[in-house]
């Protein structure tokens, strides 16, 4: 399979776990709105969501992954099924640990990191404690099935790790769907969206590992014992903790300064939903396929396959992510509209939703570039640089959000983000290019040229047939509305694509191989 073909495999899927992600978040501004027990519940999901995201698909993932294909490719499946049972037992004890200490603080935990502002509203505080406590073992799990799919990815095996992750929006989805049924009241609707995490943790966990045992990899209990191996795994880990979670930990800093905000919280849980589909279905595709492919390349001395792996990373980011980032800056006000103004999310929402969405867009392009520059430092097991880039990036995100929060509210916030994660690209990039690990060749700065070109465009287009069709179609009823923003962007849609080929943005030969083998 081409290094497109696995993209696409793992984007197909990440695909149907956005969708599903949307009509769950649609779902829940429709029953509860932006009120206090959303905040609650999105308070309590992003502190598991954060480690999970920065210990499991972060700090583990980057150190697992090149080590074990790198056993896999010098000592065979042998050597590489005993270094994944020696991690296995050292994390399962360790996972077990950290999650009991978390439960029994979490009330500190929240005063103190999650949601400090909650403490105003003992009722809302309370909840966000009960919450948190039942979602916190999704942590666990999703690490556990973290090693699952580090192990699958190794072997080559990319869909089925991506496509069991639509598991969490099923069980929200079923959970949501019965409390509305039933007529529960908010409060009782979010603890029951709590268990549904929960639940989705273990069974997402289980999926996994029984598939990696029909593979023929079978791992053994083996009591802990920290190797020589598994120490080099945790001293690579500690500085991706910092590295592999910017974001995340980006996200937890705006989110500890939102809860002085009425219903903030809920307004950037809301954008960041819209924002993530593009950055979930590209960035994933690129971060989980890249890595293990540009690790192996590197073990086996091929440094042209190397540099041949990082251009087509950046030509197929940069062509996939801009129009999306041009169309939300520019549409962001019925985009919104369009997935959430119904039931008790009203048009007064859609306007604090829009602005946060369009200043996460800014930023969109660089949360994907992360994705094709870290790991050209993890692959070569340096995890140090990524680190000190990520610890400025979080400084200039507090930095930016506390000064500019009293001016810009909420908004500040999601700009700060954004201004963040171009200040860490930037020093990735120029530090690859000053070692020499990575110049994007001739052809790779024309192709990224072209893009943006086509993209300026596209969102020019959209601009001017979004003021002639989708605003005298704004209060002409749900139906016409739709249509008009539907209409504006397939159209926008097209016109991109059309100016991406004939500038010649995009590799024509490619597209005329992976149609051919669709023919076939």
């Amino acid at each position: 399979m081409s290094l497109i073909g696995k993209f696409a495999s793992v984007g197909g899927a990440t695909m149907v776990s956005r969708g599903l992600g949307f009509v769950r978040e649609a779902m829940i501004a429709s029953a509860m709105g932006a009120g206090p027990v959303t905040d609650a519940f999105y308070a309590a999901f992003r502190f598991p969501n954060l480690f999970r995201r920065v210990f499991a698909e972060g700090a583990f993932n980057t150190a697992f992954v090149p080590l074990f294909a790198k056993e896999m490719e010098g000592g065979g499946q042998e050597a590489a099924r005993e270094f994944a049972e020696a991690v296995l037992s050292v994390l399962l004890v360790t996972l077990i640990g950290f999650s009991a200490l978390a439960m029994i603080f979490m009330p500190f935990l929240v005063r103190t990191i999650v949601a400090p502002g909650f403490i105003s509203s003992p009722e809302k505080f309370e909840l966000t404690v009960l919450m948190t406590r039942i979602m916190f073992p999704y942590l666990a799990c999703m690490s556990l099935m973290a090693m699952m799919a580090g192990i699958m990815n190794s072997m080559r095996q990319f869909f089925l790790p991506a496509f069991v992750t639509t598991l969490l929006s099923v069980f929200l989805i079923a959970a949501l769907a019965f409390g509305m049924v039933t007529g529960m009241n908010n409060r009782a609707i979010g603890v029951w969206q709590a268990w549904a995490v929960c639940f989705s943790g273990v069974f997402q966990f289980g999926v996994l590992a029984v598939a990696v045992r029909r593979m023929g990899f079978k791992l053994r209990w083996r009591f802990p014992r920290l190797t020589s191996k598994v120490k080099r795994m945790l001293v690579l880990m500690v500085p991706a903790l910092i590295t592999g979670g910017v974001t995340q930990i980006n996200l937890l800093v705006g989110q500890s300064i939102a809860s002085l905000q009425e219903s903030a919280i809920s307004f950037l849980n809301f954008a960041d939903r819209i924002n993530q589909l593009p950055l979930g279905v590209i960035g994933v595709a690129v971060g989980v396929v890249l890595l293990p492919e540009l690790s192996r390349s590197l073990k086996a001395g091929n440094f042209d396959d190397a540099q041949h792996l990082q251009n087509r990373s950046l030509e197929f980011s940069l062509l996939m992510t801009l129009p999306a980032t041009v169309g939300m800056i520019v549409l962001p006000g019925p985009i919104v509209s369009l997935l959430y103004e119904r039931g008790e999310f009203t048009a007064l929402d859609t306007g604090p939703t829009a602005a946060a969405l369009a200043a996460f867009s800014y930023g969109l392009p660089a949360y994907v570039l992360l994705k094709v520059f870290q790991p050209g430092f993890f692959a070569r097991e340096d995890m140090r640089t990524p680190m000190w880039f990520s610890m400025i990036s979080v400084a200039v995100n507090i930095a930016l959000s506390i000064i500019m929060f009293p001016f810009l509210g909420h908004i500040a916030i999601a700009l700060a983000t954004s201004i963040s994660a171009w200040v860490n690209v930037v020093l990735l990039a120029a530090t690859l290019w000053k070692r020499n690990h990575f110049r994007p060749s001739p052809t790779t700065m024309r192709r990224c040229l072209m893009i943006v070109v086509s993209s300026v465009v596209m969102g020019v287009f959209a601009w001017w047939l979004g003021e002639m069709l989708i605003a005298p179609m704004s209060n002409t009823g749900l139906i016409m509305k739709t249509v008009g923003i539907l209409v504006t962007i397939g159209l926008s849609a097209l016109v991109y694509m059309v100016a991406v080929v004939l500038t010649d943005g995009v590799d024509r030969q490619e597209i005329k191989r992976t149609l051919r083998r669709r023919r076939a």
